[in-house]
């Protein structure tokens, strides 16, 4: 958050490999917060993230509209419940809607999945990367629409 870019650090780390081993390029790509501002209670040095309010993901749509608009995508990856809330207008949840194309709009499809941070947090070393597998899955489905959209070009 202190570079003013979004997901960053080990999770954004964790999202590059996990883009890549899905075989979507990375500059395909287009990376946003669903919610403009970083909320967080100090602890010490360490700032820990708090989960954004429905009216503070409300509050962000517009840019989020903005968004959809300036770039056109076929796609929304919606890592995350703020992102799937901001995407759908509603709480969504993930794991009943993870890892399937839902219609946004006649054109957009939207694809819901964990948050990178959330298989950072899993204590166990198996759960995480059993984790980090369904998440790469869920990414191969935007990597299928992505090759089935550029045959149709």
């Amino acid at each position: 958050d202190l570079t003013g870019r979004p997901i960053v650090g080990p999770a954004g780390q964790m999202l590059d490999r996990a883009i890549a081993e899905a075989g979507i390029a990375r500059k395909q790509v287009f990376v946003t917060n669903a919610v403009k501002h970083f909320k967080f209670a100090p602890r010490g040095k360490r700032r820990l993230h708090q989960k954004p309010n429905t009216t503070e993901i409300r509050a962000c749509r517009p840019w989020y509209e903005n968004e959809l608009a300036a770039i056109k995508p076929d796609l929304v990856v919606a890592m995350g419940a703020t992102a799937a809330q901001c995407a759908f207008g509603k709480a969504t949840p993930i794991n009943k809607n993870r890892g399937r194309l839902i219609d946004l709009e006649p054109r957009l499809k939207a694809l819901v999945t964990v948050h990178p941070s959330y298989l950072l947090r899993l204590p166990d070393a198996d759960a995480r990367a059993r984790e980090y597998q369904r998440f790469v899955d869920d990414l191969k489905v935007a990597a299928a629409l992505l090759r089935k959209l550029a045959r149709a070009a």
